[in-house]
């Protein structure tokens, strides 16, 4: 029996060495255009640039994630977009998010004045159409600017 769980021990962390150690994948909004409005929920049509900081490229299959903008909930999203991000390259896509623009707009109106930009923060994971490893998370912040 002890034989049984060493070699399951080893058999175990020779599967981890062999994973691959993938860095997070780097997402900017870098576009956010409403698309439709009305007193519950809005539907904003995100520009997102997706950066790759490793050496092999990554297959997507899809991105889930959550916008913040000034600290407060802004959107959430699923796109099942799929596209391939080069090995060290950058690739652009459009996601579809349900907005609540509500809180926003009070922060946003209560900062009137303090200057022409917002801190926004985007983070969920990126889901791969192959490999071992089958997610990455991330979690990204910067800054819109208003115009």
């Amino acid at each position: 029996m002890r034989w049984i769980v060493l070699m399951g021990t080893v058999l175990l962390s020779a599967c981890s060495t062999l994973a691959p150690q993938l860095e997070a994948p780097s997402l900017n909004v870098v576009g956010m255009e409403l698309l439709e409005s009305d007193i519950f929920q809005q539907r904003v049509k995100l520009t997102l640039r997706v950066q790759n900081p490793n050496d092999r490229e990554l297959p997507i299959k899809g991105v889930s994630t959550q916008v913040e903008l000034a600290g407060e909930e802004f959107a959430t999203g699923v796109s099942s977009a799929q596209f391939t991000v080069p090995a060290l390259g950058e690739s652009e896509f459009d996601m579809i998010v349900t907005a609540n623009m509500a809180g926003a707009l009070v922060h946003l109106l209560g900062r009137r004045g303090e200057g022409s930009e917002i801190e926004y923060r985007v983070k969920g994971k990126v889901s791969l159409a192959s490999g071992l490893l089958r997610s990455i998370p991330f979690d990204e912040t910067g800054k819109l600017k208003l115009e």
